[in-house]
Formats: C-alpha cells, sequence, structure tokens
C-alpha cells in the first residue's frame, strides 16, 4: 500500500507569491485604485485565503503578526508563514477580520518613529463593504487629486487614523482586501479631501 500526499494549499511560493507582491505594491502606489488578487487567493482554503495569500507574501519567520477576530486565523498564518503572533502594540503587521475591532486596531499599531518611520504596522482590513461613498483623496502617489468609491469601513479607518494626529512621516497603511480578492491600500500620508 502506498500512501499519496495532498497538499491543502495549490498557493505556489515563488509564483502565487511574486504576482500578489507586484498587485500589492501596484495597490499601495496607486492610493485608491482596486486590483485582484483572486486568482491567487483562490488557491488557498480556509475562511480567510485573500488573507493568506497576502501572509504569505509579506510575512516570514523576522516579523511579528497580530489578528483581530480569528484565533484559527493566527495558527494558520503563524504555521504558513513562521511568523510570530504578538500583541497588537508590537505587531509589524495588524490582520482585522471585523470592523468591529477597527478602532482598537489603529489605535493601537505601532506607528514608527521621527527617525524610523517605517517601524509602523500595515494593518490588513476584511472588506466586504460596497463601495458607494464618492471620495477625493490627496498625498503621495496621486498626481493632485484623485476621485475613488470607498467603502464605508475604508473612509471610518482613515478618519480614525487622521484623528490620531501622528507627524509626518510616521502614520499607519492600510490595505482593503474583500473576500472576493479586490484589494485597495490607503497609505499613511493620503488623506480624504474634504
Amino acid at each position: 500500500m502506498t500512501l499519496q500526499l495532498t497538499k491543502k494549499h495549490s498557493f505556489d511560493l515563488v509564483f502565487d507569491s511574486q504576482n500578489v507582491y507586484r498587485l500589492t505594491l501596484k495597490a499601495l502606489s496607486n492610493p485608491g485604485e482596486v486590483v485582484s488578487i483572486f486568482k491567487h487567493a483562490d488557491k488557498l482554503y480556509g475562511d480567510f485565503p485573500a488573507f493568506l495569500s497576502v501572509a504569505m507574501t509579506l510575512l516570514d519567520n523576522e516579523v511579528s503578526f497580530h489578528v483581530c477576530g480569528s484565533d484559527s486565523l493566527t495558527d494558520e498564518i503563524s504555521s504558513l508563514t513562521h511568523a510570530q503572533p504578538e500583541a497588537i502594540e508590537a505587531a509589524d503587521f495588524i490582520f482585522v477580520c471585523d470592523s468591529n475591532d477597527l478602532k482598537l486596531a489603529i489605535e493601537n499599531a505601532k506607528y514608527g518613529t521621527l527617525n524610523d518611520p517605517h517601524k509602523s504596522a500595515l494593518i490588513i482590513i476584511q472588506n466586504d463593504s460596497e463601495r458607494s461613498l464618492h471620495t477625493t483623496l490627496s498625498g503621495p502617489g496621486i498626481d493632485g487629486q484623485s476621485e475613488h468609491e470607498l467603502t464605508q469601513t475604508a473612509r471610518d479607518a482613515i478618519m480614525i487614523r487622521d484623528s490620531l494626529n501622528h507627524e509626518c512621516p510616521q502614520g499607519i497603511d492600510f490595505l482593503f482586501i474583500s473576500s472576493l480578492g479586490e484589494m485597495f491600500a490607503i497609505p499613511r500620508l493620503v488623506k480624504v479631501v474634504e
């Protein structure tokens, strides 16, 4: 009798990770622009395949992470990436599974220092609400101003972050990801034009 092993996931750590990385950079470089990681996330299983695809792309054993709202996701990310779970205040990456945890995550995330602004958290947010709020954005990566349809969750996150008045260039970057793999980013210095 021969044993045949099957893989739980078919996400390729080289090719799929490269593509998700490129799409993540595209989203961060073009605030508010939606990109799709669906065809890569669809190769993963569980409740949060899009989160897992980003985690498997960005995390390794040298960074820490925190998950708000799912112990099973914490276990999956840890076993797939070898990154260490950490308290929210010290985590390099924060995954927010429920928008009810959004304020807690933003208020407690590290936002870097004036000398080391890059030592801040990237908050990855599950965001399945409809993009229906017409919003004007300005800041790095935007030529003047740009018009986008954002979700209420994204608007709330930006308002909470901006209310903390972090001194430039400190701040927190956001990635918003739907369960269908639609992703857009709002980097730390991008603001809503009222």
